[in-house]
């Protein structure tokens, strides 16, 4: 990347953070960078969901310092992403990095002495640090996650052991995130290399066929899956599939069965694994052809299969005599992104991976899209120019239709048209749904485990193509939750902020059996007794809220039904000039 390329990256890469903090006004620039950082990890399969939560105390003359934390593969890897903001593409040295990695771990160390006690009871940090103190006894990793702004050579440091736990860092900085979030937004290639993890693997090789593509045909050791699992965790797994696998990707019991008792039987039992790569190292040996090393490697068809080895390989089972058959397709670039969806829809139409598990290019999120291009909005208050929602399918999809407009004028006109603070993605949308469906407890999941959700249940419902209709109502829905949201900030409530306004939300839904949504969408507001009541209803919501039983944990409770069956039970009356509108 040149100096030219590696400026303008950065301008733009400050530009989305200010875009973010536009939209949510409560974020300081540091966590909106890790926010926007940490969505497109999830995206690319290097994070599966991320909480940004940010901490720096001191502790046993340590400095403890994190920004953001995630439970994962079944709550045995511990995800800790530390941060370097501010250094604008310039040089950050080693030692940098070697003491956010540092304090990182200290703060490991803090969560596994239960030091939560030391902070506030009611603050999302205290939260954090217990939810992980509680979690320990099951954890078995830590990736260190080290994201900057600035620019280093480093990419991953030696294993070593943190808070006792085996534990890698990875180093992100602003060439991997230029490369990440470009407009062709291709992930980091994988390249596994076989020969040097010390493996043997024979392969047969087909023609190259009509479209290009060729086929290897081998038989994988069930431990260098297991190991590779280890290594790219779901970014390994083809990106259409990823939301479905980890909505339900439990261990399956009868892989795991045959794995501890038949390991021999495996390759007769198993159907085994299909997958894409974008390049194959071959060489022919004394014994037949042998494959050497793979690019750009996912696993389109076997996913459970390759994480119930892994889940195998952590309970200390022996994988030696497990052997797994694999199709390998390998596929030239010109037709990569065609071609791996396809196959990955043929490859599981005859297993429980269904329709929902390609979400993002189903006929419902293409509609939504569709629609968003074609409806525009009165404008509210004194502006003139019309705008419109901007359904973002695809993460950076807004960015890479603004950049399509070269002069200063048209992305002038073009921001009028789609503003910032209209744009939203798929991840909103479920959480929208979801907080006026009076279901609050699975919006405080998360963005990502609510859309994960909203996949599979879309799949159960048969969901089609989205009218007219119902895409106004979506964002009638979004007007609710965001200007409620907003509502509730200016009360400096304190922490919680997300989790009292899908509470908030969902309240005065039930408590006034639902609102116009036609009028919303009409008037791109909230009616302006509604608007009056939202902070008395925050209150209410609040002393729940903050009260989990027990003196439990807030963050936690406010996942639960529980917590909203009392919050309903609480008791809301609607003034009456809320009920007269």
């Amino acid at each position: 990347m040149s100096d030219a390329e590696l400026a303008n990256f950065v301008a733009e890469l400050r530009r989305r953070v200010e875009d973010r903090l536009q939209a949510e006004p409560d974020l300081m620039a540091r966590d909106a960078f890790v926010t926007l950082i940490g969505e497109h990890l999830i995206d690319d399969g290097v994070l599966d969901d991320l909480d940004t939560c940010y901490l720096l105390v001191p502790w046993q003359n340590r400095k403890v310092e994190i920004a953001g934390y995630d439970i994962t593969g079944d709550g045995a890897i511990l995800h800790l992403v530390a941060v370097d903001h501010g250094s604008d593409g310039q040089p950050v040295k080693r030692e940098r990095i070697a003491q956010l990695t540092r304090r990182a771990g200290a703060f490991a160390d803090f969560c596994r002495n239960g030091m939560h006690e030391l902070l506030e009871p009611s603050s999302p940090t205290f939260d954090m640090v217990e939810r992980i103190h509680v979690a320990w006894p099951q954890l078995q990793v830590i990736k260190i996650f080290v994201i900057t702004d600035g620019k280093t050579g480093l990419r991953r440091a030696e294993e070593s052991t943190v808070a006792g736990l085996p534990t890698v860092v990875h180093v992100w900085d602003i060439t991997r995130f230029h490369r990440l979030m470009s407009a062709s937004a291709e992930q980091e290639n994988i390249l596994i290399d076989v020969a040097a993890l010390g493996y043997e693997v024979q392969c047969l090789e087909s023609p190259e066929q009509a479209d290009g593509y060729r086929c290897l045909l081998t038989m994988l050791p069930g431990k260098l899956l297991a190991d590779l699992y280890d290594e790219h965790h779901s970014r390994l797994l083809q990106r259409n599939v990823r939301a479905f696998l980890q909505a339900r990707g439990k261990v399956n019991k009868g892989i795991a069965e045959t794995i501890r008792t038949q390991p021999g039987r495996f390759l007769a039992y198993n159907n085994g694994v299909s997958a894409t790569a974008r390049a194959a190292d071959l060489e022919q040996t004394a014994t037949g052809l042998a494959l050497r090393s793979l690019t750009e490697l996912q696993i389109v068809n076997g996913g459970q299969t390759t994480a119930s080895l892994h889940h195998a390989a952590r309970k200390g089972i022996d994988l030696s005599q497990v052997t797994v058959p694999a199709k390998i397709t390998l596929i030239p670039d010109d037709r990569l992104d065609h071609m791996v969806p396809e196959i990955s829809r043929y490859a599981n139409s005859q297993n429980a991976v269904t329709a929902a598990d390609f979400e993002g290019n189903s006929r419902f999120h293409v509609g939504l899209e569709r629609w968003s291009r074609s409806n525009w909005v009165t404008p509210p208050g004194d502006e003139v120019a019309q705008s419109r929602w901007y359904y973002e399918r695809v993460r950076g999809q807004y960015d890479v239709d603004k950049n399509k407009f070269t002069t200063r004028a048209s992305r002038r006109q073009f921001d009028q048209e789609n503003p910032v603070r209209q744009r939203f993605g798929k991840t909103d949308a479920a959480k929208y749904e979801y907080a006026y469906a009076l279901r609050p407890d699975v919006v405080c999941q998360g963005g990502e485990k609510c859309f994960r959700t909203w996949t599979i249940e879309g799949e159960l419902a048969e969901r089609e193509a989205p009218d007219d209709t119902y895409f106004r109502h979506l964002v009638a829905k979004a007007i609710l939750f965001r200007q409620t949201r907003s509502l509730i900030q200016k009360q400096n409530f304190g922490g919680y902020l997300g989790q009292t306004a899908a509470y908030t939300v969902s309240l005065v839904v039930h408590s006034l059996g639902g609102l116009d949504l036609d009028r919303l969408w009409k008037e791109q507001a909230l009616p302006r007794g509604l608007a009056t009541a939202v902070p008395e209803v925050a209150k209410v919501v609040r002393r729940v809220l903050t009260t989990p039983p027990s003196g439990g944990n807030v963050t936690e409770w406010a996942k639960k039904v529980g917590c909203w069956d009392r919050v309903r039970g609480a008791g809301w009356v609607p003034p009456a000039e809320v009920l007269a509108g």
